[in-house]
């Protein structure tokens, strides 16, 4: 096992969108879901290795596969139990994750599955930085599915930060986690959108519901809110969520319409597209 380098930092970021040059080849430990793209970020700069979230692993292991895709570049990753560290928080995952999976790189360096976050990290800091780049991929995408006069518009956005101003008064659909960046308060739904919906990143959000922890905030706006069962459509490709996902939890402006924990998604959006209708 190589000796860590001691100018080798260990970093934290909310998500591998966030990483930057700075932290080029240090271990970045990140509250991202361990999918392809959030991958690709971390291999694009590229960090030395990286620790990233579960999100409850759900449908087609969309929570870890990016563990086999950094492995295809002999990248260290590991990902940390959404039920043991805050989901979108890198210094929550790092003070109290458990590791839940780790790649074939990681594991050479002595990484494992039940080990702290902080103990792998600490291992990362050995590991030889990536020399190549993976397969490109798609950063997600935007849909939109249905934009009818007299109607809220539906739109179904891969990634939360693809949700734009004009998405005001139409029902979205991100395959985003709906954790709060680093835990804090933002405004990452900005617009006044009809209705709003999420991946709920594992049974009750993780960690002290982490994951669904956007449905307050936009309660108090009055915006109907709900969350997805990650084992019901897979994290980060919003049209499964809107095609195959159940509701796992909602909050008390869309139950007030109807909307209750087993519903299907889509059937609740059509719930609220009938009753948005002129009489």
């Amino acid at each position: 096992m190589a000796a860590a380098n001691d100018s080798v930092k260990i970093v934290t970021v909310a998500s591998c969108s966030n990483l930057r040059d700075e932290h080029r080849f240090h271990v970045a430990v990140s509250g991202s879901y361990g999918g392809r793209y959030n991958a690709y970020n971390a291999a694009k700069w590229p960090v030395r290795a990286v620790i990233m979230n579960d999100a409850g692993i759900g449908k087609d292991d969309a929570g870890i596969v990016g563990l086999e895709f950094l492995d295809r570049i002999k990248m260290a990753a590991a990902t940390a139990d959404a039920q043991t560290c805050h989901i979108g928080d890198g210094d929550h995952m790092l003070a109290h994750g458990v590791i839940s999976h780790v790649n074939k790189a990681a594991a050479a360096l002595g990484c494992k599955v039940g080990q702290k976050v902080r103990d792998c990290a600490e291992l990362m800091r050995a590991a030889t930085p990536p020399t190549e780049m993976p397969p490109a991929i798609s950063d997600g995408a935007r849909y939109i599915l249905r934009d009818n006069p007299g109607e809220p518009g539906l739109v179904c956005a891969d990634s939360i930060g693809m949700i734009v101003p004009d998405d005001a008064g139409k029902i979205v659909v991100t395959a985003s986690h709906g954790a709060l960046s680093g835990g804090r308060p933002d405004n990452a739904v900005a617009p006044d959108v009809y209705a709003c919906f999420f991946s709920d990143a594992g049974v009750g959000g993780g960690m002290d519901g982490a994951g669904i922890a956007r449905l307050a905030p936009l309660d108090h706006r009055g915006i109907p809110a709900g969350a997805v069962s990650a084992d019901s459509a897979p994290i980060g490709d919003a049209r499964a969520l809107y095609r195959d996902g159940v509701l796992s939890r909602v909050n008390e402006s869309a139950a007030r319409l109807g909307a209750h924990p087993g519903m299907t998604l889509k059937a609740f959006v059509d719930i609220l597209t009938a009753a948005a209708r002129p009489a």
